[in-house]
């Protein structure tokens, strides 16, 4: 299982950043900026608010994207 984790999530409009815990089971598709209301969504390509504005990619694309042990 993988552990909780933060992530501090800045918004691109008005810069504003707030360090969240990351579901370990979902990805999170919407965060509303609390500075500035803005609807923050994933980026193309991204699952997530986490993977395209935090500083840590959310659980489920760690867990899937870690290097293979040798």
């Amino acid at each position: 299982m993988i552990p909780e984790t933060a992530s501090a999530l800045t918004c691109p409009h008005c810069g504003h950043t707030k360090t969240e815990i990351m579901p370990t089971d979902a990805c999170l598709w919407f965060y509303e900026c609390e500075h500035c209301h803005t609807l923050l969504r994933p980026k193309a390509g991204d699952c997530c608010v986490f993977c395209s504005y935090g500083s840590v990619k959310c659980p489920p694309q760690q867990a899937c994207c870690k290097p293979c042990p040798k």
